[in-house]
């Protein structure tokens, strides 16, 4: 096979799919919602099961499930019959793949399902299968052909299984009111998940590690300061934290080359009135919008009466893992 016969069959392979998941838009009927409702009104956990290649379609759901909003995990029906049966309670809804309806190892444990009471949801390519016509909600996966040019390997019908399971989760997902901060609250440990539950109060610097002068403070009493702290930035405040203005190291370097007596020179005089600002209730996110958008280096932290919080710069926020 030369270079452009590989070329064309990656294409033929690509476009068998995509048609095949194309005609899925027209299955999502009265079956699809029933199959939400029933998920949805699952009191326990949605069982996954699937063979094969199915298998692996089917624990990628349960995953996606599970990271959405729906309790779900895969079990293998192979393993079921070998105790793992006792996994799955009459509290449950059980999701089944298989693309022939007709898989040994699922229908050996279909009695036993039935006996459960569990909801049954099945997606199978057959909807005269012995799994379609005993389960509660039957979804027809079906495709017109499998890429692969034997026509052998799961390929098309993969695929198909995997974008409605999608389909599944993400309605799911909506019906449930799932928010990406629901999202994050399940992906703790990732850059999401730092993006959305991490606040301005989790490392902004509070207390002594505050950079603070008052407005009589002379610029080199401001820069002692500023060095001692190392946040690049002074907070300027009267006797109670109330932030007057803020003076930072990019400030210092215009000053000092207009040739400002650094022992004469009030920050009063020279100091940012106000200066940008956010909530120490803020997400981390929100703070690199704000150093993005105006190109600074540094945030102070109010609160509703103006009053220093806390102050943080760039390097909190990338030692947060935020940037």
């Amino acid at each position: 096979m030369d270079n452009q016969a590989l070329k064309k069959l990656a294409r033929a392979v690509i476009s068998t799919e995509a048609a095949a998941v194309a005609s899925l838009e027209a299955r999502i009927d009265d079956s699809f919602v029933a199959a939400c409702e029933l998920l949805l009104n699952c009191t326990g956990r949605v069982v996954v099961l699937g063979m094969g290649k199915s298998g692996h379609i089917a624990s990628k759901i349960a995953a996606t499930l599970a990271s959405t909003g729906t309790p779900a995990f895969f079990v293998h029906p192979a393993e079921a019959s070998h105790g793992d049966l006792g996994m799955i309670t009459r509290h449950d809804v059980v999701l089944v793949l298989s693309n022939s309806g007709e898989t040994d190892e699922v229908k050996q444990i279909l009695p036993l399902l039935k006996r459960l009471q569990v909801g049954i949801v099945a997606l199978t390519g057959k909807p005269s299968s012995t799994l379609a016509k005993h389960a509660d909600v039957h979804i027809d996966v079906s495709v017109k052909a499998e890429a692969c040019p034997l026509g052998l390997a799961p390929t098309s019908s993969t695929t198909a299984a995997l974008v409605m399971g999608d389909a599944l989760a993400v309605s799911l997902l909506e019906k449930r009111g799932f928010t990406a901060e629901d999202f994050a609250r399940s992906h703790p440990a990732g850059a999401l998940g730092r993006r959305l539950l991490l606040h301005i109060s989790d490392i902004m610097h509070t207390g002594d590690e505050m950079p603070v002068v008052t407005a009589d403070a002379s610029l080199s009493e401001t820069i002692m300061e500023m060095t001692k702290k190392r946040l690049g930035m002074v907070a300027v405040c009267d006797a109670d934290l109330t932030v007057l203005g803020v003076y930072t190291d990019g400030d210092l370097r215009r000053n000092l080359a207009q040739a400002s007596n650094p022992h004469n020179t009030r920050i009063s005089e020279i100091m940012t009135l106000n200066g940008k600002h956010i909530a120490a209730t803020a997400l981390a996110v929100e703070a690199v919008e704000l150093l993005q958008k105006y190109k600074i280096q540094g945030l102070l932290v109010l609160d509703e009466a103006h009053q220093l919080q806390g102050v943080l710069n760039f390097h909190d926020l990338l030692q947060a893992g935020v940037v």
